[in-house]
């Protein structure tokens, strides 16, 4: 019979002590090399507390939500927010007032359509009739300008009162009279 040739593997670590500095360093050569990679990739940015973009205030405003979600009557203005007679502002997407000329002067429907009612209205969301869309627009301008106006001063399925702004009425009519322009 022939003989079987086994071979005797040798290993190069011979003592405990070897086996641990091997053992630390499997460990070690990847965290330092994690470390190294993660301070190339940041450019070993420093965040300096006395900067005011660091600032807590800065921080919050930078995290603070687009806007809210009001669900029934709409809080009213904190004493003092708003001069008397001063009608109150157009809200756009992020929250900031918009301008707007002065309660149904010229441009105010157009203005209000493109912060507020495009939202919306561009795309037909949630129902609402594209605009410019004729048949869509046809049994609503039917109903007559009064019941347009209604709607959009007081809501309708999914549309808030004044599509959420709080713009002035004359300027709610507006909008709704630069939509029906569009749809004839």
């Amino acid at each position: 019979m022939s003989e079987v040739h086994v071979e005797d593997h040798s290993s190069w670590i011979k003592t405990p002590q070897q086996l641990i500095v091997v053992v630390l360093l499997a460990f070690l050569i990847p965290v330092f090399g994690i470390v190294m990679i993660a301070s190339f990739a940041t450019g070993g940015l420093k965040v300096d507390s006395k900067n005011s973009d660091a600032s807590a205030a800065a921080v919050a405003e930078r995290l603070k939500p687009v806007g809210t979600v009001v669900i029934g009557e709409v809080p009213s203005p904190a004493a003092g927010a708003q001069p008397a007679g001063a009608s109150p502002a157009v809200k756009s997407a992020s929250g900031e007032p918009v301008k707007t000329a002065a309660a149904g002067g010229p441009g105010a429907g157009k203005k209000l359509y493109d912060t507020v009612c495009m939202a919306c209205h561009a795309a037909g969301i949630a129902g609402a009739p594209k605009t410019g869309d004729k048949a869509a627009w046809k049994p609503r301008i039917a109903t007559g300008k009064e019941a347009l106006y209604n709607s959009a001063l007081h809501g309708k399925n999914a549309m808030p009162p004044k599509g959420g702004s709080s713009a002035a009425d004359a300027d709610v009519k507006a909008a709704v009279d630069y939509m029906v322009s569009q749809a004839k």
